[in-house]
């Protein structure tokens, strides 16, 4: 069974009761085809058992319901490491899809999926931002907390944001995803202000690590499409995973993504090796006791996240920038994510300081 679009997954819908006559609350349940349960505000799904014992099975609930907080903040990063200075716009909690490494296992405390349907809220917020910062240029994504496609087939919430960044000259959107529910994007008048993006890996990670997901093949083709479409594109290899086979592994994935997607509408690619909160072993150990990554040998990041030796992290990293760099358009910025001045050397031979900032490598791939 394929999984390229996990809303599939989901199986039991809830709205609370603020919520219930929303307008765009009302076109998810249509949309979904499922019965309803409409709870109170200050309730959730009740489901048996104990976070994160019963995270897989509240991966089958997704529940409408408020943000009551901000939507839109910078990404939660250190300052010990090189930060791109990401903007993030928070949709929802939770993801249908199952990578057996994903933070957000240790990160949240609820096993259902969130999606916020107060939109307005949001798109005040956006305007807001943009009407008090005129000067600053917003790189936003919804990749950090949801998937930012895997449930669009019930939420159309992609035409919503892309239709409403088309006129924004200060900000690009980014819409990173490991499904390939692209419909929605066909036909929109996109103003060349939204990449999509998605993350990659080498094809025993991605079968055997990240369930739920869309296959490689299946990633590149959406890619593909989307490029025809007129969409910039951007792709993420984090978490970079040691593995038997690694290097062919990595190799094999980069040959592949440019033998399908032209290079020239790739904006940017990161790099970042598997790091991860201490007490994700643990969780993700117990729900995934087949997977046998976490129990390399680490050390703790200036972060507090557990890292691969730097000699590990520059021996992989060496590998694969060397292999995008026999295919990557000059215009691509190809950088790491989180990762120290030292290694941006002993990799690339210069830092992102020495070439004005991340920020601005960023920005001028993009502007």
């Amino acid at each position: 069974m394929s999984y390229g679009n996990p809303s599939q997954y989901i199986k039991y819908l809830y709205v609370t009761e603020e919520c219930r006559d929303s307008e765009y609350a009302s076109q998810i349940i249509r949309n979904s085809k499922l019965p309803v349960t409409v709870i109170g505000n200050r309730e959730h799904p009740t489901l048996a058992g104990r976070y994160p014992q019963n995270l897989t099975e509240g991966k089958h609930h997704l529940l409408l319901c408020r943000n009551r907080g901000q939507f839109f903040k910078p990404c939660p990063a250190t300052r010990e490491y090189t930060c791109c200075e990401y903007q993030v716009l928070n949709i929802g909690m939770g993801c249908p899809m199952d990578c057996v490494y994903c933070i957000l296992q240790a990160y949240l405390n609820n096993p259902w999926i969130s999606f916020f349907v107060n939109v307005e809220d949001m798109f005040a917020e956006l305007d807001q931002a943009f009407a008090t910062y005129p000067e600053t240029f917003f790189r936003i994504g919804t990749g950090e907390f949801a998937d930012s496609l895997a449930l669009d087939s019930l939420t159309c919430f992609s035409p919503l944001l892309v239709n409403y960044m088309r006129d924004k000259t200060t900000a690009v959107l980014e819409l990173k995803s490991k499904s390939v529910v692209i419909e929605n994007l066909q036909g929109l008048d996109h103003g060349g202000r939204t990449l999509v993006a998605w993350s990659l890996n080498s094809p025993p990670i991605m079968e055997q690590e990240e369930i739920r997901t869309a296959s490689l093949e299946e990633r590149l083709a959406a890619a593909a499409k989307c490029a025809d479409w007129g969409y910039q594109l951007a792709f993420h290899f984090d978490p970079i995973i040691w593995h038997d086979g690694w290097q062919e592994g990595y190799r094999s994935t980069i040959r592949r993504l440019f033998e399908v997607v032209p290079a020239e509408r790739i904006a940017w690619i990161s790099l970042g090796a598997l790091r991860y909160l201490p007490s994700l072993k643990a969780i993700a150990g117990g729900r995934f006791p087949g997977s046998t990554f976490f129990y390399e040998e680490f050390i703790d990041g200036l972060d507090g996240k557990s890292r691969y030796f730097r000699s590990q992290r520059v021996e992989m990293y060496k590998l694969i920038a060397d292999e995008l760099a026999r295919f990557v358009a000059p215009k691509t910025c190809v950088y790491f994510c989180m990762e120290s001045e030292a290694i941006w050397k002993e990799v690339f031979g210069y830092t992102a300081e020495d070439r004005g900032g991340l920020r601005a490598m960023l920005d001028q791939s993009v502007r």
